[in-house]
């Protein structure tokens, strides 16, 4: 597929993404469907761990409260006029993201080359999963000023990373809780998908994972853990994604602040390695699965050959597609998950003629020529469209 203009098609599809209501996309054989999602797998294991958290600040409400995250919709961008499919694809997004804006090209064109369904699957207490006060402006002021004067010095702070910074600052623990709730939330969706009770599938559905940033992270421990089974042909393509957690710096203005950002990793390198759900629910075999792949994906060394083991099994159905300008997730990251024996077959790391960010590696601000853009996107979409379809 050849996308002519990246900038004009972001904002023409922008201008008519809707979670309200089903839209043919301009000049495409692709129709974009809204779901509705009421989180129920793992609820009682996951509002339990949330109970212990005590609100950030701004926001005196608990975790288990924010009934936006609990009951939400999602998109799926799927072929127009097939009635079922037996194949799709779950797009996952970065961290601290509100928009969809710059995955919708991104969804489009691996419909459009792969041929099925692209489902857009918010992560938990991001894009339309938050309040809207947790991102206006005016309301958090008073919030960001009050955080600038009790930490001396803090680097990288500013409206668009607030909610996240100050949550996670309360509790890293946050993190955690975040991840596990997502991966039930796709554990979730795919068993409906496969037990015929999502109306766009077949239960003979193979689900595969395009995923960028921290969606990566969240792809590679629901694989790992499959703990139904239903993922062993399932493949992965990630871009910009796929490191060992002791390798990523999210010290950004738009992902957390140096604050938010030195509290998770000292947690999550040090102390987590000994926290212990103490699950006694319906679903603590599911939750010790995840947290064990997840435990698996946080340190460079990996003493018992674990995760490399893993990796091995999967060679031939993970990618891994890094930048080289890429300092939030490096591709020394995506070495060290696999092992330096597999990096070679499973990684890749790629660079553009034109100065970008990990979180903008297509930037739309009209300083870069179309041509360099078009490119680039497909230097990385045709490597996905040719490992998915």
């Amino acid at each position: 597929m050849v996308l002519l203009c990246i900038m004009e098609r972001t904002k023409l599809l922008g201008s008519c993404f809707s979670f309200d209501r089903e839209i043919q996309l301009p000049g495409r054989p692709v129709v974009s469907i809204p779901f509705d999602f009421t989180r129920d797998l793992g609820g009682e294991e996951v509002t339990r761990l949330q109970e212990s958290i005590q609100p950030a600040p701004f926001c005196p409400d608990a975790d288990t409260a924010i009934a936006e995250n609990q009951h939400f919709r999602y998109v799926v961008f799927a072929p127009a006029g097939t009635l079922l499919y037996d194949r799709a694809i779950i797009l996952l997004h970065g961290l601290n993201e509100r928009s969809w804006q710059k995955y919708l090209t991104w969804a489009e064109d691996l419909v459009m080359t792969c041929g099925v369904p692209v489902i857009l699957f918010p992560i938990a207490f991001h894009m339309n999963r938050t309040p809207t006060a947790w991102y206006t402006p005016r309301g958090l002021l008073p919030w960001l000023n009050r955080r600038k004067q009790e930490i001396k010095n803090l680097c990288n702070a500013s409206f668009f990373n607030l909610a996240l910074s100050s949550r996670l600052s309360v509790s890293p623990l946050r993190f955690y809780t975040s991840g596990l709730e997502s991966a039930f939330n796709l554990i979730q969706l795919i068993n409906d998908m496969k037990q015929g009770r999502h109306p766009l599938f077949t239960e003979s559905v193979q689900v595969d994972f395009f995923a960028y940033s921290i969606g990566a992270l969240l792809a590679q421990v629901v694989l790992m853990a499959d703990p139904y089974d239903n993922l062993s042909y399932s493949r992965l393509f990630t871009f910009c994604g796929g490191s060992v957690f002791e390798r990523m710096n999210g010290n950004s203005r738009d992902i957390m602040d140096q604050e938010a950002y030195q509290k998770i990793r000292e947690f999550y390198l040090g102390e987590f390695h000994a926290f212990h759900q103490g699950q006694d629910g319906s679903q603590a075999g599911v939750s010790d699965k995840l947290t064990n792949a997840f435990r698996l994906m946080i340190h460079s060394a990996d003493p018992e050959g674990r995760r490399r083991m893993f990796f091995a099994g999967a060679k031939d159905r993970i990618r891994m597609i890094s930048t080289r300008q890429d300092i939030v997730i490096p591709t020394v990251g995506l070495h060290e998950a696999t092992g330096q024996e597999l990096a070679g077959y499973m990684t890749r790391e790629l660079d553009f003629p034109y100065e970008y960010t990990h979180q903008m590696p297509f930037p739309e601000n009209g300083k870069i020529h179309e041509t360099e853009l078009i490119t680039s996107f497909r230097s990385i979409f045709d490597q996905a469209a040719g490992f998915l379809a």
